[in-house]
């Protein structure tokens, strides 16, 4: 196994689909292989970027044994894990382990929406997944907005102490949450990564020590290029680097936040990436509009 001490830019993956919905698997590996090239510290699969949780258990293993065969254990290969009961969840991490994937990013589940919440349930939950699936935990703090449980900072203190957690995804998209987290987690040895696409270069000036966001899939090269200036401390091109990206990511997760998935498919097609920006319903095909402002921000950012 990797070494699970995560960080750079990992880039939470879309998934190329055919015309008729099914995964085009031909592009998927090409894609992946440019991931490579591009220099991506790890990849996640099976995510809401990836329309994880429009797809069948089948698809989900085929999924992370395409990444595990494409990455050859260069680089880790994260899958979603969604949320379900907790000896459905332990079984499927056992699944995804059988199938490649090198860790597991845990999504809140339901159950723990709601004050108060005491810790020992999504501790006893995420350390069943541990356990019983054997392998490294990324915990989840996802904005409400997106479908996610924010979990209160004693709590998610506990959760990030089991031994199975060695990272923890902070994406509420608000600076003076994540500044909590970074605070919280101060005397826990995880590693902190931002999911906040809305603020990628100050999270890692405010604490983070990686990315993984659905943007790593875009601008991918700048985003590896301003994470190793920052680690080099080298703060005037990373700062240079993080504004240019910030304005093409703004773009993608405009108002409504939920298309970025189609908008992060249609930039890839307009790149040349991916042959098609196809997307599982209910989410919507991208809007002629979006994609003119795609194409011209794409040409702001000297990407197209």
């Amino acid at each position: 196994m990797l070494d699970p001490d995560l960080k750079g830019i990992i880039a939470a993956t879309v998934l190329p689909l055919e015309d008729d919905l099914g995964i085009d698997t031909p592009a998927l590996r090409r894609y992946l292989r440019w991931l490579l090239e591009e220099g991506v510290h790890g990849v996640a699969v099976n995510v809401d970027t990836g329309e994880g949780p429009h797809l069948t258990p089948e698809e989900r293993l085929h999924v992370v044994a395409t990444a595990a065969e494409v990455t050859g254990g260069r680089i880790p290969v994260i899958s979603g894990l969604a949320p379900a009961s907790t000896r459905q969840a332990a079984a499927t991490a056992r699944d995804l382990g059988a199938a490649g994937a090198s860790a597991l990013l845990v999504f809140p589940s339901a159950a723990f929406r709601g004050t108060p919440l005491p810790a020992e349930i999504p501790t006893a939950y995420y350390r069943a997944i541990g356990e019983e699936g054997g392998l490294p935990l990324v915990l989840f703090q996802l904005q409400e907005a997106l479908g996610g449980v924010e979990f209160e900072v004693s709590v998610l203190r506990e959760i990030a102490r089991l031994p199975q957690v060695v990272a923890v995804k902070e994406a509420t998209f608000r600076r003076e949450a994540f500044c909590e987290t970074v605070e919280a987690l101060e005397d826990v040895e995880v590693s902190l990564l931002t999911g906040n696409d809305n603020f990628i270069y100050d999270s890692l000036r405010l604490g983070a020590r990686g990315a993984l966001i659905g943007f790593g899939t875009l601008a991918t090269r700048l985003q590896v290029e301003m994470w190793e200036a920052h680690e080099a401390g080298d703060t005037d091109l990373a700062a240079a680097i993080g504004a240019r990206i910030q304005r093409l990511a703004d773009v993608v997760f405009a108002p409504p936040v939920r298309n970025y998935r189609v908008r992060l498919k249609e930039a890839l097609r307009l790149l040349g990436v991916i042959p098609r920006a196809t997307i599982r319903p209910p989410l919507t095909p991208v809007t002629a509009e979006d994609s003119a402002t795609l194409r011209t921000a794409l040409v702001e950012a000297g990407l197209l």
